[in-house]
């Protein structure tokens, strides 16, 4: 259960919570999608619908990290799920309303699209990606299937940390699995992501066996300047062994809790991940197939 205090708090930041251990945040860019002004990138490279989407978590304050470019509030995160679970319906049902009264709000501006508006209460998909990690919910793949009743994607990401539940997913199949690779070697690894777990890299490596068994997915990196954006030799070699269908190179960006730990210094510009990308490509195999600009971000396929 969350603290009355913590909720209040996470509240001001634009979370809307949900049963025990789920909350929605509409995300900057649903919000200019609304507006008419931009769209995410998942929008460009997969074809989905920025203002249709609902960016959520079934488990808000469980995760196994503390990676220092995350820009979430982990020090009220712990490691192993506990206390009341709730029913994934629930979680589905109500995680639609919250994202829905929230961006009511829109209603009433001037700049609003309202054709993108009036489908907001019709969600095409849901980020499994707001807070904590989602694989310790453990109805997740009940979650998916109950997403998939009601004809909507699921875009799960996960840390790699869970693959036993990853193997109970090989049925369920999100529409999209994501496994964050947050580091070319485990050195690296245990200084970024500073996990509370053990064996963490082993977990991730045994969870990125298992990526090709999922119909759609992707390596995903969120690369920070002077921590762990070195070693593209490293990198190429993981993509090339784990074979995945897309890469996601990311730029870290300096907002929220992360700036008590990092600087501006470390966020990476577009055109030096772009650089970095080419690097991976010539040690994965990968070729260079979209980009977006202006979320500093590239994507790899074969």
């Amino acid at each position: 259960m969350i603290s009355k205090l913590k909720a209040k708090d996470l509240y001001k930041q634009g979370y809307r919570l949900v049963g025990s251990h789920s909350a929605v945040k509409a995300c900057m860019w649903a919000k200019k999608a609304i507006r008419g002004d931009d769209y995410c990138y998942k929008q460009k490279f997969y074809d989905t619908k920025t203002h249709r989407c609902v960016q959520m978590t079934p488990a808000l304050d469980v995760c196994g990290h503390r990676c220092v470019w995350c820009w979430r509030d982990i020090e009220f995160t712990k490691p192993k799920f506990s206390g009341k679970v709730d029913d994934p319906k629930f979680i589905v049902d109500e995680c639609i309303k919250a994202n829905s009264l929230y961006l009511k709000g829109f209603g009433g501006g001037k700049h609003t699209d309202f054709e993108k508006y009036s489908e907001i209460d019709e969600p095409q998909q849901f980020a499994i990606s707001l807070s904590g990690e989602p694989t310790m919910y453990p109805k997740l793949p009940e979650l998916i299937m109950e997403l998939r009743k009601k004809k909507i994607n699921s875009f799960l990401v996960t840390n790699g940390t869970n693959p036993s539940m990853l193997k109970k997913l090989l049925k369920a199949q999100p529409t999209q699995l994501y496994i964050t690779l947050p580091a070319p070697d485990e050195e690296t690894y245990l200084k970024v992501c500073r996990p509370l777990i053990k064996n963490g890299w082993k977990k991730i490596n045994e969870s990125l066996k298992l990526l090709k068994k999922f119909k759609r997915n992707v390596i995903r990196m969120t690369l920070v300047k002077g921590k762990n954006m070195d070693k593209p030799e490293l990198y190429g070699a993981l993509i090339k062994k784990y074979k995945p269908e897309f890469v996601e190179l990311k730029a870290y960006m300096f907002v929220g809790y992360s700036q008590k730990r990092l600087t501006e210094a470390n966020m990476p510009r577009h055109h030096e991940i772009k650089e970095f990308a080419e690097k991976i490509s010539k040690y994965s195999g990968y070729k260079i197939k979209d980009e977006k600009k202006e979320s500093r971000v590239v994507l790899l396929s074969k």
